[in-house]
């Protein structure tokens, strides 16, 4: 053997796993790519998995940043552009969903931080209320934009005008990565662990 074989084979193995981009991911039948554009910046699935309550599948989210993050605080931090994609896989009460985002907010939140936010929160209830229900396949997006704000995307729809504090999205984002999230396991696969 020469002494440079394993230099070559390294080199070769380092090469095809670079060359291969990560596959898109399909969960339940809804396809999360791999990577996508927003706001001009070109952000990565840091993490994707499904809501469940009790056996049931409710949901399955996708977590985009501009990079990789295996922390709520790295998450938090990222800079730019950052995006939660949700997508039904039962239906739902859309009020009892603002509900349950609510809820998630307190429960991650000390009180001073959740009463800063309630106008925002309410207003977040009101948006889901009026979409009355959320059938298999409805998607929305919670998506981050520096300079503009929190924008809530419901079945491709803009609704209304951003949020603008910063603190709102973080608080959003601790439904799902905060102290008490919605799901433990969909905690972990968001942050791009194995579970």
């Amino acid at each position: 053997m020469h002494s440079w074989t394993p230099i070559l084979l390294a080199l070769c193995l380092t090469l095809s796993a670079t060359a291969s981009p990560a596959a898109p991911v399909e969960l339940s039948g809804v396809r999360l790519e791999d990577s996508i554009q927003t706001s001009g910046s070109r952000l990565l699935l840091n993490g994707a998995g499904i809501r469940y309550r009790t056996v049931f599948k409710v949901y399955t989210a996708g977590l985009y940043l501009s990079r990789k993050a295996s922390t709520p605080e790295e998450v938090l931090a990222a800079p730019g552009p950052k995006r939660m994609s949700v997508t039904m896989l039962r239906e739902i009460d859309s009020a009892e969903l603002g509900r349950l985002f609510a809820r998630g907010v307190e429960d991650n939140l000390d009180k001073g931080s959740f009463a800063r936010i309630v106008p925002g929160i309410l207003r977040m209830g009101q948006i889901f209320a009026e979409h009355r229900k959320l059938a298999p396949g409805d998607n929305f997006l919670i998506d981050w934009i520096p300079g503009v704000g929190t924008v809530i995307t419901v079945k491709g729809v803009p609704q209304g005008e951003a949020f603008k504090e910063p603190e709102f999205f973080n608080a959003l984002m601790m439904i799902w990565l905060g102290r008490a999230p919605a799901d433990w396991r969909l905690k972990e696969q968001l942050l791009g662990k194995p579970v």
